[in-house]
């Protein structure tokens, strides 16, 4: 069963209910200059350091741990007209990975209605957005919040990296995102339809989505998300996050942690013996190998597929990838 909602059409079974926006501690009251008068806070402290500005109007005190929740909800509270949660500041309130921003992200249900304030970016969509509640607060839902961000100029590899994490964090499956995408007719709706379609379940990282994407993007097939391995006993081994399994090869990323851990290290070690008594080959990439010299990175992987008995390459790569991933040199190996 579907539940449509406007033009967008939700798979019923959703349950956003389980995924509700992060909440880091209790909400502290936030003082506008009429509050703090009658609480007898004078206004130069308001103004001073023991108080933060969030917003024109609207000061929270210095100690607080200020969240994107309180500046959401203050948001809501400061502008005038019917508006929700939407956008970057949604995908990171369901626990999302989004791009940077600095305003709190609110679409309104009339354009007459938008506010000017500063520090919140204010959007109006002419079409119905599906919109829930949670923790008391209207908030596009995750398929409604990839689709915002689609809308407001997000790149592919950024879509592609807020619906992995989307996935993640909350019950929605990649199918749902397909689903919206196929029945959104805003902005940018092919690319919204494109990105939809590979956003996969398992992901643990942005790091490792924009791994798959570089490989994609440059004509390789696309590796398996998340394969559980097991030992030749049937035991469980190890989970895989990115591998050719036909071809015996993984591909992984590694985070600077690993350097620093020293029981993370040691187990590592274990893990790739274990891995090598097995047959598999392991390439391990490091940031610099996706943002410095991306090519390198697809020489690397190409040279290991061939030598694992791959066939079939093309002898150059699909040139899509050079337009996301531009890198900062050009490695010996690539020329």
């Amino acid at each position: 069963m579907q539940l449509a909602v406007g033009r967008l059409t939700i798979p019923a079974m959703t349950d956003f209910s389980a995924a509700k926006p992060r909440e880091t501690h209790r909400s502290t009251a936030v003082l506008t200059r009429e509050l703090a008068r009658q609480s007898e806070v004078p206004l130069e402290v308001l103004l001073g350091p023991a108080y933060t500005k969030l917003f024109y109007d609207a000061y929270l005190p210095s100690t607080a741990q200020v969240t994107l929740q309180d500046q959401a909800r203050t948001a809501l509270g400061v502008v005038t007209g019917v508006a929700h949660i939407s956008h970057h500041t949604a995908v990171e309130l369901w626990g999302g990975v989004a791009p940077a921003t600095s305003p709190v992200h609110l679409t309104f249900d009339d354009r007459r209605s938008r506010s000017r304030r500063n520090g919140i970016a204010a959007h109006h969509s002419p079409l119905p957005s599906a919109v829930v509640r949670s923790k008391g607060l209207p908030i596009s839902c995750p398929t409604q919040a990839f689709l915002d961000l689609a809308s407001a100029g997000a790149e592919l590899v950024d879509l592609v990296i807020a619906g992995d994490s989307l996935v993640k964090a909350t019950r929605t499956r990649p199918d749902d995102f397909v689903r919206a995408a196929e029945g959104w007719r805003g902005n940018r709706a092919r690319l919204a339809r494109r990105a939809a379609g590979l956003i996969r379940e398992g992901v643990d990282s942005p790091m490792e989505t924009r791994l798959r994407l570089l490989l994609l993007l440059a004509g390789f097939p696309e590796p398996t998300v998340n394969l559980i391995l097991r030992a030749p006993d049937g035991e469980w081994a190890a989970r895989l996050d990115l591998c050719y399994e036909k071809w015996k090869l993984i591909i992984e990323y590694d985070g600077r942690q690993h350097a620093f851990d020293q029981r993370q290290w040691s187990s590592d070690i274990d893990r790739r013996e274990a891995l090598d008594r097995w047959g598999w080959r392991l390439i391990v990439l490091r940031a610099e190998d996706i943002y410095g010299d991306p090519e390198r990175t697809l020489h690397r992987v190409r040279a290991a597929l061939l030598d694992r008995g791959a066939t079939g390459f093309p002898a150059t790569f699909s040139s899509e990838w050079r337009r996301h991933f531009p890198g900062r040199g050009r490695s010996p190996i690539a020329q």
